[in-house]
């Protein structure tokens, strides 16, 4: 049966590292006066990206419009072979506040090599229709990093750090992905709280040695893949 739930509006503040190593970010992390720890296990996040043919949604975000959306299939860990558990997800944002819409789909495979048909398929076969929207959409990049997770001492504040970063490109509907571009030195830490936490945030960002940026793995995966963006 398929299920879905809604979270609240957030804020995520990201800063986009490339002179150190995720351990030394790690090291930083550790050592906030916020007493950050470590929760749950490192694992590897994967996502297929969906988008309109003219690719609406990479434009609104390029844009800076202040309502925008991206929809994604995420599983974790391994990428290729049976996704017992895909979870299909719909970032909202409004400026810069955001929130996920997110709803469990039925598993599929994915073969090395082989074409996607299987996944561009979800949009038409396994969407709710209780997802207006989301039905048009074709796949347009396939991503994957490795996640660790913290937590502050107070509870209200999260971490995360990604790293080995790999992205390829997927053009139309059951093509096979392409443009594969993989990068091992960058890492993004990303803050993540409530609304109501956000007047003391500052404590908590302010700590850190990194310029705060805007940075979204789906733009960047995009543009990094592609030549031109059109199909």
């Amino acid at each position: 049966m398929i299920s879905s739930n809604s979270s609240q509006y957030r804020y995520e503040r990201k800063f986009l590292v490339s002179s150190l190593s995720r351990e030394a970010v790690e090291s930083i992390i550790r050592v906030h006066p916020a007493m950050f720890r470590e929760i749950f296990h490192q694992r590897f996040v994967n996502n297929i990206y969906f988008d309109s043919r003219k690719l609406s949604n990479y434009h609104d975000n390029v844009e800076g419009q202040s309502r925008r959306k991206k929809v994604r299939v995420r599983w974790y860990n391994n990428l290729f072979g049976k996704v017992a558990e895909p979870v299909l997800e719909i970032k909202l944002k409004n400026g810069e506040l955001g929130r996920k819409v997110s709803q469990g789909l039925e598993p599929f495979r994915i073969s090395q090599g082989a074409d996607l048909t299987s996944v561009c398929d979800f949009d038409q076969d396994l969407l709710s229709s209780s997802l207006p929207g989301v039905r048009s959409l074709v796949p347009t990049l396939l991503n994957r990093y490795s996640r660790k997770y913290f937590i502050s001492n107070d509870g209200l504040y999260r971490v995360t750090i990604d790293s080995d970063q790999s992205f390829s490109r997927i053009y139309g509907r059951g093509s096979a992905s392409k443009n594969h571009v993989e990068d091992y030195k960058s890492v993004v830490l990303e803050v993540k709280y409530g609304m109501e936490q956000d007047s003391n945030a500052h404590r908590i960002t302010s700590r850190f040695p990194f310029r705060m940026t805007k940075n979204s793995k789906y733009i960047n995966g995009l543009q990094q893949t592609s030549q031109n963006l059109l199909w």
